[in-house]
């Protein structure tokens, strides 16, 4: 694998990228990490950049109104990965939860979603969507172990007012321990 990459692979791409990406690459690297690397590289968080330029108004939701950084905020504090892929097959919106399940860089941000998938998967993501997109299906769940967790991963059709099909999210989440709870819990531990 080392041997197709520094041979292959990086004289390739530094053919065919400009400078700006190989730099913008390089920053997202630190994001994932590096398998034997130990980096003390601090970097901002991905909201950090998104409120910046922009107008400190605020969004109207429909049932309630929050500034944009409230909405990066409350994304972030849910406890799963949420990933938006609009009505083009392109991904253009995916959360920054404390705990990763899976791991994503900006990178991915305008790509087609069939290019963020192994190939094995790829006959599965066309077909969730396109039931999506013919109005077959609202909602497809599966549930895969990971590390001895349980992880549930949950499609949903994103539609419009008219029923339109806009997109699919994706929702991940981590539930080994919503699956060992039993009876009923009333009160406070402290």
């Amino acid at each position: 694998m080392i041997f197709r990459e520094e041979l292959i692979l990086y004289p390739a791409a530094e053919e065919s990228l400009d400078k700006r990406l190989w730099n913008e690459m390089h920053r997202e690297s630190f994001e994932i990490g590096f398998s034997y690397i130990n980096t003390s590289v601090e970097h901002k968080k991905f909201g950090d950049s998104v409120t910046s330029g922009m107008n400190e108004g605020v969004v109207d939701l429909g049932t309630g109104k929050l500034t944009p950084e409230q909405i990066i905020m409350i994304f972030n504090t849910l406890p799963v990965d949420i990933t938006f892929v609009d009505e083009n097959n392109r991904v253009a919106y995916f959360s920054s939860p404390k705990e990763r399940i899976f791991t994503r860089s900006k990178a991915v941000i305008g790509r087609e979603v069939q290019n963020c998938h192994p190939p094995e998967s790829l006959d599965t993501v066309n077909k969730i969507i396109d039931s999506f997109r013919e109005g077959k299906r609202d909602r497809e769940n599966f549930w895969i172990n990971i590390n001895g967790n349980t992880i549930l991963i949950q499609y949903y059709a994103v539609r419009n007012d008219n029923g339109e099909y806009k997109g699919t999210l994706e929702v991940s989440s981590n539930i080994s321990d919503i699956r060992k709870i039993g009876g009923e819990k009333r009160l406070l531990d402290y």
